[in-house]
């Protein structure tokens, strides 16, 4: 007889910019870097990064998503995928999506690889990503975290301009008991 499942209590935080920041942005870390927009991402390629950058924290949504269904979210018309390469390495990606006729973006996914954490590279591309959805004429971005994100997540998107709106707690089953992590 197998044993129980551990739950986990999870705690979303909602955040929301409602202006362009006015703020200068941080500095471009030095070395080679580059910021692709990963044109119609494969389902490979779009599982390595969200496997990447999320197995830390426990990212599970997308890793039991059929393939089919992933696949068509991250090529949606409304989707974008953009991915930060540190000499010539992908080191972290951000996933903008579209809603309300444009008024609103959702900062959908946002990090980086393990590998490249605590070196600037994160105040970088999270201000990126805030301009690129600035870019295009949002009334709103939008972006949520909870507790099982990196423990800098929640402070780094306030530092960036966002600001909490609403907070709500789940409980959810323990993702790596239910064999969804390797």
């Amino acid at each position: 007889m197998a044993g129980k499942i551990a739950e986990i209590e999870t705690v979303i935080t909602y955040l929301q910019m409602t202006e362009q920041p006015s703020a200068p942005p941080p500095p471009t870390p030095m070395g080679a870097i580059a910021l692709m927009r990963a044109e119609q991402p494969t389902l490979s390629f779009y599982r390595y990064l969200y496997n990447s950058v999320g197995g830390d924290h426990l990212w599970w949504e997308r890793r039991v998503m059929p393939d089919d269904q992933l696949l068509a979210a991250v090529q949606a018309e409304n989707v974008d995928v953009f991915v930060l390469y540190v000499r010539g390495v992908p080191a972290g990606y951000f996933e903008l999506a579209t809603y309300e006729d444009g008024k609103e973006i959702d900062l959908a996914y946002f990090g980086l690889m393990p590998e490249f954490r605590g070196q600037g590279y994160g105040a970088y591309l999270l201000r990126v990503a805030i301009d690129e959805a600035w870019s295009r004429g949002p009334h709103r971005v939008i972006v949520n975290t909870c507790n099982l994100d990196h423990p800098n997540a929640l402070q780094n998107y306030k530092r960036a301009g966002f600001e909490v709106y609403d907070q709500e707690k789940r409980i959810i089953k323990d993702p790596r008991q239910l064999g969804i992590f390797d």
